[in-house]
């Protein structure tokens, strides 16, 4: 094969192999990377420097692709000036040849140095860039001095036109775009949600931890031990040794006024029957909070309980720093968690579910489609919401194509429902 062919050849791999990486690099998840940064290998080495300078490297892969570009339709255009006296009488005239020249030239990069490569890296650009790092390393020296004077070229253009140009700026190793792709990837890549990766559930967590409410993770009203502040002392030590818990809410005349709290350690140095000097001020906050302000509100305050109130000033429930960071790492087993919650498919079809278990819980763990919605929280709750009332032992509540007959009640709260699905 003539030297020209060859040439020609050469140079579309180098564009499709510049344009390749250069796709590469901007599309992989950098954060994977950071993980994958602590194999101590040869490769990861390159990779790190190239890593290190990202607008440089891009500079060079640029650099790269344009020279390549220029040296084909430079071939292209030197074959078909040898190819013209073979050609046909219409295509000897110049402007012909040109607008030959030009539609290949333009396939050539269209196909070759654009669709092609981007197919190729799609499934995984960090392995492509791991693949290739020994050759990629090479012609980034290589290039590197072409990418510096094209960074100085650009830098005094724009100066030309008054744009400020940061000199050494390097971007973060990675931003929160990379986190959620991240996230999405490591579920996509899950079979259904039990098999999805603890640390991506915690990165999961980690992202959704400035949204969540206070009210959405505190111990509802219903089920916070409390004593009333004139009880006796008497009464606090036995609520201590009942309860199993190490703090208990104090309040004055029923649960929407609440005077603070008093731990098990200080009760037992009450030297007197009067406990009133160990009650604990307990921080407020509306149902409304982020937990991640309230974390910061704890901290500040020295304090890791907090009492979460409704618009109208009662008490929606109570919040610990563990229900916090449970938003985050899962459920963590502590003094508090006593509830066994059921949830369970039958031999029949149907399923047996605890009123007081969260929607979304139950649709993870189930999975089933139960509509969900900021004014309610628990299947009681939907219940609820649907049904307008209360309603009783064995009575049927349906909403859209789920059936709930109620199994258990208590005075105040549904306790356990069966559902059938239509």
């Amino acid at each position: 094969m003539d030297n020209i062919y060859w040439g020609l050849v050469v140079t579309v791999v180098l564009m499709a192999f510049f344009s390749a990486m250069w796709m590469a690099f901007s599309a992989s998840n950098k954060l994977q990377y950071e993980l994958a940064k602590k194999e101590l290998t040869e490769r990861s080495a390159m990779l790190a420097r190239i890593f290190a300078s990202p607008g440089m490297f891009v500079s060079a892969m640029l650099a790269g692709y344009i020279l390549s570009m220029v040296v084909f339709i430079m071939l292209l255009a030197s074959l078909a000036g040898r190819l013209a006296p073979s050609l046909p009488a219409w295509m000897s005239v110049t402007a012909w040849r040109f607008v030959l020249l030009f539609v290949i030239a333009s396939f050539v990069v269209a196909v070759i140095g654009k669709l092609l490569p981007r197919l190729l890296i799609t499934l995984n650009p960090l392995v492509t860039l791991r693949i290739f790092s020994p050759l990629l390393w090479c012609f980034y020296k290589i290039l590197r001095p072409v990418a510096v004077a094209m960074s100085a070229l650009s830098a005094f253009i724009l100066r030309i036109f008054g744009v400020k140009h940061a000199h050494g700026a390097t971007s973060k190793a990675f931003s929160r775009v990379d986190l959620d792709n991240f996230v999405k990837s490591g579920i996509d890549a899950a079979e259904d949600d039990e098999h999805v990766d603890e640390e991506v559930k915690i990165f999961s967590n980690a992202l959704d931890f400035s949204e969540v409410r206070a009210r959405d993770c505190c111990v509802p009203r219903t089920e916070i031990v409390a004593i009333d502040k004139d009880a006796t002392l008497d009464e606090l030590r036995t609520m201590f040794v009942e309860s199993g818990i190490s703090k208990i809410i104090v309040i004055d005349g029923d649960i929407d006024n609440v005077v603070g709290y008093v731990h098990s350690s200080e009760m037992f140095r009450c030297k007197s029957s009067d406990w009133s000097a160990s009650i604990q001020a307990i921080p407020i906050a509306p149902e409304t909070i982020t937990i991640n302000r309230l974390l910061k509100l704890l901290k500040q305050e020295h304090k890791s309980i907090a009492v979460v109130v409704d618009e109208f000033g009662g008490t929606s429930g109570i919040i610990t720093i563990e229900d916090i960071v449970e938003q985050i790492f899962g459920d963590i087993e502590d003094e508090h968690d006593t509830i066994n919650y059921v949830c369970r498919r039958t031999a029949r079809g149907d399923y047996v579910i605890s009123a007081r278990m969260a929607v979304d819980k139950v649709n993870e763990l189930l999975g089933l489609s139960l509509p969900e919605s900021d004014d309610y929280v628990t299947v009681g709750g939907l219940i609820l919401e649907s049904y307008q009332g209360f309603p009783k032992v064995n009575e049927e509540v349906r909403i859209g194509r789920f059936v709930f007959k109620i199994i258990k009640l208590s005075a105040r709260k549904i306790e356990l429902v069966k559902l059938r699905v239509e």
